[in-house]
């Protein structure tokens, strides 16, 4: 997929058919749900309760996943490389925060399921979702993650590739080092605090948790904590090794891989959590709230992100900017203008919504079950 080619590859014009694609399960009961169908919930589902927020969010939710399509087209076309770069970066950023939970979490989930784990619906609860619905969706979700992620990885060889050569020993001195180190400790430390909150509830603990969540400890529950100790660990690490560069050989790319997934997962994760518990406050049912505790383990999580976000877009914006002045280009082989480099992890995306305890937000207008 060259830049200087008016037509991408056979392979971006698969990924993006099937992008596109994986996108209709979503967008059919989504479109269904807003028309008044009920197909797929059952009857005494919360979701009926509350028919107008659903509309609305399932509405935004509708445009969050069409979305997808577009990013599949910028992703592939040549208009796409004439797009300031935060224009498609920070919405791809966004869209891996919510999607990888998912493809994280469903497949852990499944073959907990497989072994009798699964939800612990507290007795006299009504059933959410019938679970062909998480299952239809959630594949669905795994495909654009799939398609997407490659067609990122492309793109980002071919237009920022030179950027992410070498290790993080090879970055040359940033006037802003000193603040990037402070910003680096302290997202380090609030991620390493989120990350003792949810492994304390993945390992059994209910302090802080609303009084629905503990009537439903469940594996799947566990399983989402453990995910996002696995992010906060993650993040904290990506940040750390790009401001601080204890080991300068370690690949810039990974790095920089490591700190997008981890901090948008936590960012993009939290923010999900506390606007879905907005949309669905519920008085009469007042124990399905998130607590201080739970909004804090949010609000922490968002701060974590939006660090990272600020250090290593600080860092390849320097970097960016050194290379158009001088005309440098990291150690290896020659490239065209914006040419292809060594090709970074893929890294899935989809605006959609995080999973929740059980199987994740399908439904919008409800936070994901588990969570509060």
């Amino acid at each position: 997929m060259d830049v200087t080619t008016p037509h991408p590859s056979p392979a971006a014009r698969l990924l993006r058919l099937v992008a596109a694609v994986a996108c209709l399960p979503y967008l059919s009961l989504k479109i269904a749900w807003i028309a008044g169908s009920t197909v797929g919930i059952p009857a005494g589902s919360e979701l009926l309760e509350q028919r107008g927020t659903m509309a609305a969010v399932n509405s935004l939710t509708v445009l969050m996943d069409a979305a997808v399509i577009v990013l599949a087209f910028a992703l592939t076309r040549p208009w796409g490389r004439r797009i300031p770069a935060w224009l498609v970066a920070l919405p791809l950023w966004v869209a891996t925060g919510l999607l990888a939970p998912i493809v994280v979490g469903f497949p852990l989930q499944t073959v907990v399921s497989l072994f009798g784990g699964g939800s612990a619906a507290a007795g006299g609860d009504e059933p959410f979702l019938h679970e062909w619905v998480f299952t239809v969706v959630y594949v669905g979700f795994g495909v654009q993650a799939l398609a997407l992620g490659g067609l990122f990885a492309l793109y980002v060889r071919d237009r920022w590739g030179h950027l992410l050569r070498g290790g993080i020993g090879d970055l040359p001195p940033s006037p802003t080092a000193p603040a990037q180190r402070v910003l680096a400790v302290l997202a380090a430390v609030v991620a390493l605090a989120v990350a003792g909150v949810h492994l304390s509830w993945a390992l059994g603990s209910t302090a802080g948790l609303s009084g629905h969540l503990v009537g439903q400890r469940s594996a799947n529950l566990r399983v989402n904590e453990a995910i996002q100790v696995v992010f906060a660990l993650t993040a904290a690490a990506g940040v750390v090794l790009l401001a601080h560069r204890p080991r300068p050989r370690t690949r810039l790319a990974t790095t920089v891989a490591l700190g997008w997934t981890g901090g948008a997962a936590l960012a993009a994760w939290s923010g999900w959590m506390l606007l879905a518990s907005l949309v669905t406050e519920n008085p009469v049912r007042g124990d399905r709230q998130p607590t201080q505790a739970m909004n804090l383990a949010y609000a922490g999580g968002m701060i974590t992100g939006l660090l990272v976000l600020a250090v290593g877009a600080t860092l390849l914006a320097e970097r960016a900017a050194a290379v158009s002045a001088g005309g440098l280009r990291p150690a290896g082989r020659a490239v065209s203008a914006g040419g292809p480099g060594p090709r970074p992890p893929a890294v899935p995306a989809s605006p959609t919504g995080p999973a929740g305890s059980a199987r994740g937000p399908v439904p919008a207008g409800s936070p994901p079950r588990g969570r509060g």
